[in-house]
């Protein structure tokens, strides 16, 4: 019977229902701890914009993929015989020098992401809002993000990242290592797309980041640091 009562009253906050019409609902069947159906849309909204929030400002800052281990972008893996051809010859600081500005490209463009995963939550159906609250996938907001995200944030992020590899001048030194490395006899010759691999590889830490938010709110009562998203939450231990 809750169960019933929790999916009807999710229904009544996404199809517009009034907030006098939703304390009728809730005076009328109630709702254990105390809590209004307005409240557990709400908390549940809170949840997903503090993961995000937290996740981008986490990113989208100096260093914020560049000395995260877990995110740090890579010489692009497609052309790992560059770097290591490169390094061999003695050029490795010019490699280095690369990836620090391909990183501070991604930092860069993290810091657009927010208002697209904001007005994707505030979008949400009422199955997309009971299978994140109770659902068992652990990254169930994460996903929803991932799926109903994606080709807006891409969009959104490739100019942005095309834009802050200039600036950082990874490109240019991009192009310097391409071509200091077809200048190397017999070798054959590259020249990937260093645009796509940064927004790919840009979008795929900040949503390593987000689900790392999402499973401390579910799994850390501490993580839950206001008392709406403590009682909504709560629920789900």
């Amino acid at each position: 019977m809750k169960s019933r009562v929790k999916v009807l009253s999710f229904a009544f906050i996404f199809l517009g229902c009034t907030a006098q019409q939703i304390q009728s609902l809730s005076d009328i069947v109630g709702y254990e701890e105390g809590l209004t159906a307005e409240q557990v849309g709400a908390g549940l909204k809170e949840a997903l914009v503090k993961g995000v929030s937290t996740g981008t400002q986490k990113v989208g800052k100096v260093d914020g993929y560049f000395k995260n281990p877990q995110i740090k972008i890579p010489f692009p893996t497609d052309v790992q015989k560059v770097e290591n051809t490169l390094r061999d010859v003695g050029l490795g600081s010019q490699v280095d020098r690369f990836v620090m500005t391909l990183n501070r490209g991604a930092e860069e463009a993290a810091k657009e992401a927010k208002p697209v995963f904001v007005s994707a939550i505030k979008q949400m159906t009422i199955d997309d809002a009971w299978n994140i609250l109770k659902g068992s996938d652990k990254e169930a907001a994460t996903n929803y993000l991932r799926r109903t995200t994606s080709a807006e944030l891409r969009a959104k992020f490739a100019p942005i990242v095309k834009n802050a590899l200039d600036q950082t001048n990874a490109t240019k030194y991009y192009s310097d290592i391409i071509n200091s490395y077809n200048k190397i006899p017999l070798v054959e010759k590259v020249n990937p797309d260093l645009e796509d691999y940064a927004t790919e590889k840009a979008m795929e830490g900040l949503f390593f980041m987000i689900a790392n938010e999402e499973k401390a709110i579910r799994a850390n009562p501490g993580a839950r640091t206001t008392e709406l998203l403590k009682k909504v939450f709560k629920e789900q231990d």
